[in-house]
């Protein structure tokens, strides 16, 4: 027997056993545990009651000892004195014969009735079945229903009582065994995106699904949870960020799925990951492990945490405004979740965390910078569009796509297969070009030579006008070059030749002016009062066209 009692308190679990107490009852009422107060109710032949089993105990012999503390009759001896006259030796003889249960019973009133007329006390969960009912009708486990009683209504009895209470209600429930990994404090962090609640939008003034992020650290559980309407690269990439923040530091690993945010394209030894997202990892001295494809017990830290999450706090809840539902999600997760006992490692979560926080990396300084991402093909000018501006690239580059990066200061064109920075430019405005003296072409390119043959096939006069802005522009007049042939697959190319032979005579040598007088009278010339105006729009613009194709150092 593992503990040994003292006599008072011996005799005490024997009494107490002797009524038919519960081994839980026992506990609570003795404070010894039910192992110790089971040995020793079967060490002295006392039947044990399995919880919930009002009734079912085996029949107590007729030569115990009843339990009344007062003055109890003594019982009649298991082994009869055969030199006793007062004893009839044969049980034949016994007036009581046939009648066994009926000498268990006391004799006197004042004395204990030890048989199973005792009636079960109620549940203290009892008096909140319907808030209970409501509950589960929503789908809320046993924790979430205690902690709500104990928060709404001040329910002062265990979290015990209530599992037992909605076990009973639908039945238990085995979990499936999993493998535990174990990491070490400040070494990983495993995210994920789960279901959150509904929250009402501002704009549509519906309800609508909010999705919830949780970061989970490995070692200690503790968690970070935010909710979001939508979600994008950057989005993705800045809840990072928040959960850092509000952890106080970085980890060193962080296991995801491949989901888009993340991951490009999936592969188990070398992924493709999102550019913005990786450097944002970078940033803060994180790296990026995607699991495998449909292996989400690599990440069940944090599988479990969304679950938790879904099922406790915000199941069957509606808020008005995502600050609502945001702020209800941390209140819950600094009264509850931080203060758990965790179910694998039998310690508290807060705790726990409080001893890997200074094993988290440091954040740094400044937050990091959001850039916008994507691929460009480098057109016959050499350059690049984005946003409506234009970024010279590299010689050799032209017909080829480039990976871009750009902010509100820079653009930075890539080598798409090493990522290697290949130009960087300062943003310029709407129209403008941005080309470095280097990037200049010595002579004509073999691609620029033959949009000029193609534009003196198509006519005479649109073929001068073509060699003319290629003569005073440069590279920079290709795209005002292809401009003057969309007109002509537009309107033709009779109109497009007299018109170019307009602007020749009057010395424009503009796209602009060609356009403009087809849109002014596609079909018949324009007379001098017509063109005037057409003239004096064009000079007046000409310095602005001068200046926006003139490089413009920092």
């Amino acid at each position: 027997m593992a503990n040994v009692l003292n006599e008072e308190k011996k005799q005490q679990v024997l009494a107490l056993g002797r009524l038919g107490w519960s081994l839980r009852r026992i506990q609570q009422a003795t404070h010894v545990r039910r192992e110790t107060a089971g040995a020793y109710l079967k060490a002295a032949g006392i039947a044990v009651r399995p919880p919930s089993g009002w009734g079912r105990c085996e029949a107590k012999p007729a030569n115990e000892v009843i339990t009344d503390f007062g003055a109890a009759k003594p019982a009649i001896s298991a082994i009869a004195d055969p030199l006793d006259p007062n004893v009839n030796p044969n049980p034949e003889n016994l007036p009581t014969k046939g009648k066994a249960k009926a000498t268990s019973k006391p004799a006197n009133e004042n004395e204990v009735i030890t048989d199973s007329a005792v009636l079960p006390s109620p549940s203290a969960c009892e008096p909140y079945r319907e808030t209970i009912d409501l509950g589960l009708s929503r789908g809320r486990n046993a924790m979430a229903i205690w902690q709500d009683l104990v928060s709404e209504y001040g329910f002062a009895s265990s979290y015990q009582s209530v599992q037992r209470f909605v076990r009973k209600r639908r039945g238990t429930q085995t979990p499936e065994a999993r493998v535990v990994i174990v990491t070490a404090p400040g070494q990983e962090a495993q995210v994920d995106y789960g279901t959150g609640p509904m929250v009402r939008d501002p704009e549509s003034r519906k309800y609508r699904r909010t999705r919830l992020f949780v970061m989970t650290l490995g070692c200690s559980r503790k968690s970070v949870r935010l909710l979001t309407f939508r979600s994008s690269s950057r989005i993705w990439a800045e809840l990072h960020e928040r959960a850092f923040r509000r952890l106080g530091g970085a980890t060193r690993i962080v296991v995801l799925d491949n989901l888009r945010e993340g991951v490009l394209v999936p592969d188990i030894y070398d992924p493709a990951l999102n550019p913005l997202y990786r450097d944002v990892l970078a940033h803060y001295g994180a790296v990026a492990m995607p699991c495998r494809i449909q292996d989400p017990d690599r990440k069940g830290k944090v599988e479990s945490g969304v679950g938790h999450a879904q099922k406790t706090p915000l199941k069957g809840l509606h808020f008005e405004t995502l600050e609502e539902a945001q702020a209800y999600l941390d209140r819950w997760e600094q009264r509850w979740a931080d203060t758990r006992i965790h179910g694998t490692t039998k310690r508290q979560v807060a705790a726990m965390f409080a001893e890997e926080k200074p094993t988290l990396l440091p954040l740094p300084l400044e937050p990091f910078r959001y850039y916008q991402y994507g691929e460009r093909i480098v057109h016959l000018d050499g350059c690049v569009e984005v946003e409506a501006a234009y970024y010279g690239a590299p010689p050799g580059w032209i017909g080829r796509v480039l990976r871009v990066q750009w902010d509100e200061l820079y653009v930075r064109l890539l080598d798409p297969k090493t990522g290697q920075l290949l130009r960087e430019h300062v943003r310029q405005k709407r129209g403008w070009y941005r080309i470095k003296e280097e990037d200049r072409p010595k002579r004509t390119p073999l691609r620029t030579s033959q949009l000029l043959w193609r534009a003196g096939r198509a006519g005479s006069h649109i073929g001068a006008l073509c060699d003319a802005i290629h003569r005073q522009q440069g590279e920079v007049g290709v795209r005002r070059i292809l401009g003057v042939l969309s007109l002509a697959k537009k309107y033709g190319t009779a109109a497009v030749d007299e018109a170019c032979a307009a602007a020749l005579d009057m010395g424009v040598q503009e796209y602009r002016f060609v356009r403009r007088y087809l849109e002014r009278c596609p079909q018949a010339p324009l007379s001098l009062q017509q063109v005037d105006p057409l003239i004096r729009e064009l000079v007046q613009y000409r310095d602005f066209i001068n200046y926006r194709t003139k490089e413009i150092e920092e």
